[in-house]
């Protein structure tokens, strides 16, 4: 690491270590262990702050240079919700410190700002709090992974994550119910309501939990009825998360999405206000759709094997079979959310009085911007592609180069685009459309999370689209639930190769199933393509442009994953 400036050099490994130096230039290192070693560590090391237990006082000149330069750094790297771990950092350092309660010993909320030497800056909110004696034995107990540091001389004494605090929560939620504003320095928190309670939020806030599983935000439940999401990432203007599920509680009939009651926002002079936390009606469900489908496709699998061999003596294709094999009760599943999602579509464009929800014409030039943006991760992902293909598992090797020596292909299939002049609107969508984005009821599915792809900036989120970018997202879903249940621990590997065609068919099953569905309910609708060559046209240049972005999210993440989209890509263009 590099004294003065704190960047990261490449790691020091057995071979030469190269670096060139400019002219009068010079760099004074100090050598320590690698940052993703630790990470990986089990048991994180709680650092120690000598400075006493106040959160003002943390904030001084002395405690304020540790806490910034080494503490912090380190802690928001290990937590879930940070988006950039993959980045270099610079510096870091508190902007913002609003207190939520007038109590001494009351939470803040931190805005942190952190500067990357390879990206640009970005605030997270960190709410924090000082625990002594059993309240910090509780929480290292039931949340270990909060605890940001402890105080030197006292075990006993803690600064961790307040989201894990009842009496914090308990405020958030009051404060929207009350519309209160808390002070802050440059600015103030500020809660706006849409439905007004109908009960004592006091009688309600004190039953809260913290849901585990949110990967870039946080969520709280209350009494089981009101759910709370603080976005950990803050940018500033509306969150499309509250923009839309706003105006589908209060401006649309369309009902399968969580009711909107409240908000708070940040707010200081000559800025966009931002979005801190959102609060909805919570939903009862058996779980979410990705669940759901996992299971239809667990039982599906079983069936075929319990008829392998005859399958295997097989010779015609399986039509009429494959409809028996998939049985009944899922195809009608995937039939209601084609349904639903057309009927989001068709909320989403019912204002033409609302500039943020009006449609626009898919006119030529914003035609030639989404290929040029298609084209741009086309190049961007294969070249990843191309570097990592080595490290990729031997068995499927060729079916890489496969999809490479197609790339070609692919963008010509993309470029189609800009020769058809269609007459379909671009719209608001969700914008990062899955399985895992819905919840299932017992009869019905609840649309979540209008937030958008988090790695994309907050602008390029809220832009309007072709709705098909949204059905595209939702049929590449259904092949990763096919691939994801075939893979699970209970599967016997020796049937992993006999049942992968199978699993090919399944989903393209249901990516049919759901796509009429919903053809059938927005088929005359301003945003769907009329002319049937123009649709599969454009319908293909998404799927095709949503697996490409899927090569480079497996690469980075998951490189045993990537063969999905690659067959995905291998399927969309043998099938045109």
């Amino acid at each position: 690491m590099e004294v003065f400036s704190r960047n990261l050099f490449r790691p020091i490994k057995k071979s030469r270590y190269v670096i060139t130096l400019g002219p009068h230039a010079h760099y004074w290192f100090a050598l320590q262990a690698p940052v993703e070693g630790r990470r990986a560590s089990k048991k994180r090391v709680v650092p120690a702050i000598n400075a006493s237990a106040e959160l003002q006082t943390l904030l001084a000149d002395a405690p304020r240079g540790l806490l910034e330069r080494e503490i912090l750094p380190n802690y928001i790297q290990s937590c879930r919700w940070f988006g950039s771990k993959a980045r270099t950092f610079r510096h870091l350092k508190v902007i913002e410190q609003p207190a939520i309660l007038s109590d001494a010993d009351a939470a803040q909320l931190w805005f942190v700002e952190v500067n990357y030497l390879d990206g640009p800056t970005e605030t997270y909110a960190l709410p924090v709090k000082i625990a002594s004696g059993d309240a910090a034995r509780a929480v290292f107990q039931s949340a270990p992974h909060a605890v940001i540091a402890r105080f030197a001389g006292n075990e006993e004494t803690i600064l961790f994550d307040a989201i894990w605090d009842a009496k914090f929560r308990a405020k958030l939620f009051e404060a929207i119910a009350r519309h209160e504003v808390m002070k802050g320095g440059a600015g103030n928190l500020v809660a706006i309501g849409g439905k007004t309670l109908e009960t004592d939020p006091a009688t309600i806030s004190g039953k809260s939990q913290v849901l585990a599983g949110e990967q870039s935000n946080s969520s709280m439940l209350f009494d089981n009825k009101f759910f709370l999401k603080l976005y950990r990432k803050l940018e500033d203007g509306v969150n499309p998360d509250v923009e839309i599920n706003r105006f589908l509680t209060e401006q649309s009939n369309f009902a399968n999405v969580p009711p909107f009651i409240g908000a708070i926002e940040y707010r200081r002079a000559k800025s966009e206000p931002t979005v801190v936390c959102l609060l909805q009606s919570a939903v009862a469900n058996e779980g979410d759709g990705w669940t759901l489908t996992l299971d239809a496709v667990g039982r599906y699998y079983e069936r075929v094997l319990g008829q392998k061999a005859d399958l295997l003596n097989e010779t015609t294709p399986p039509g009429a079979l494959l409809d028996e094999l998939i049985g009944g009760v899922y195809p009608d599943k995937a039939k209601l959310l084609g349904q639903r999602t057309g009927e989001l579509h068709l909320a989403l464009a019912s204002c033409p009085d609302n500039p943020a929800f009006r449609p626009e014409p898919f006119n030529a030039m914003a035609q030639r911007s989404v290929y040029q943006t298609m084209r741009a991760s086309l190049r961007r992902a294969f070249t990843l592609l191309e570097k990592k293909i080595t490290d990729l598992p031997a068995a499927f090797r060729d079916e890489a180069r496969e999809v490479l020596a197609a790339e070609e292909e692919i963008l010509a299939r993309e470029k189609r685009l800009l020769d058809r002049r269609t007459n379909a609107a671009k719209i608001r969508i969700h914008g990062d459309y899955h399985l895992g984005q819905l919840l299932y009821t017992g009869k019905d599915f609840v649309i979540l999370d209008f937030e958008g792809e988090p790695a994309r900036a907050l602008g390029e989120r809220k832009l309007k689209r072709s709705a098909l970018r949204d059905v595209a997202g939702m049929m590449r879903s259904f092949q990763y639930a096919a691939y994801s249940a075939l893979w699970q621990p209970a599967m016997r590997s020796e049937d992993v190769p006999f049942l992968e065609q199978w699993a090919d068919l399944w989903y393209r099953q249901m990516g049919s199933v759901f796509l009429q569905s919903y053809l059938s309910t927005a088929t005359s609708a301003i945003f769907v393509p009329q002319n049937s060559e123009d649709f599969q046209i454009i319908l293909e240049a998404y799927l095709l442009d949503k697996a490409v972005y899927e090569i480079g999210y497996e690469l980075n993440h998951r490189p045993d994953w990537v063969v999905i989209p690659i067959r995905g890509i291998k399927h969309i263009l043998k099938s045109a």
